[in-house]
C-alpha cells in the first residue's frame, strides 16, 4: 500500500486480510489447465469509520465475510486471469456498502521457477 487507508479526518477505517494462501485453479497456459496452484491474495479496504463499533460485529466490515468471499469465488472453477480473480474480490468487496475504496494484489506463487511470485494490483473505489 503506497498510502495509508486509516484517516481520523476523512472518517476511514483500513481493514485488511494479509497473505491468505489457497489452491486455485487459474492460468491461460495449457499446463495450468485441471491442476491447481498456489495463489497469495491480499486485500486492503478504506471502509466507513465510526468511533465506537459498540462492540457489535455488524457494525464493523467482518473480514471473515470477505474472507468467505473470496473462498467461494476460488471454488467457482477456473479462474484464467489474475486480473480476473483480483476483480471479482474487489466486487465481492463492494456486497458491504461501508467499503468505499478496495485494493486486491492476486499473486501466484508457481508461475514461474526463478521467481516467488508473479500477479496484478488493482485498486478500486465506489
Amino acid at each position: 500500500m503506497s498510502a495509508p487507508y486509516a484517516s481520523a479526518a476523512r472518517g476511514i477505517r483500513h481493514v485488511f486480510i494479509r497473505n491468505l494462501e489457497l489452491a486455485a485453479h487459474i492460468g491461460v497456459y495449457r499446463n495450468e489447465e485441471g491442476r491447481t496452484q498456489k495463489v497469495r491474495i491480499n486485500v486492503d479496504l478504506a471502509t466507513n469509520d465510526i468511533a465506537d463499533a459498540g462492540a457489535m460485529l455488524e457494525n464493523v466490515v467482518d473480514y471473515h465475510v470477505i474472507e468467505k468471499r473470496i473462498r467461494a469465488i476460488i471454488a467457482e472453477g477456473h479462474v484464467r486471469l489474475a486480473e480476473t480473480l483480483a476483480e471479482r474480490i474487489a466486487a465481492a468487496c463492494f456486497e458491504d456498502a461501508r467499503v468505499r475504496t478496495v485494493r486486491v494484489k492476486v499473486e501466484k506463487l508457481e508461475a514461474l521457477t526463478a521467481a516467488e511470485s508473479v500477479g496484478i494490483e488493482i485498486e478500486r473505489s465506489r
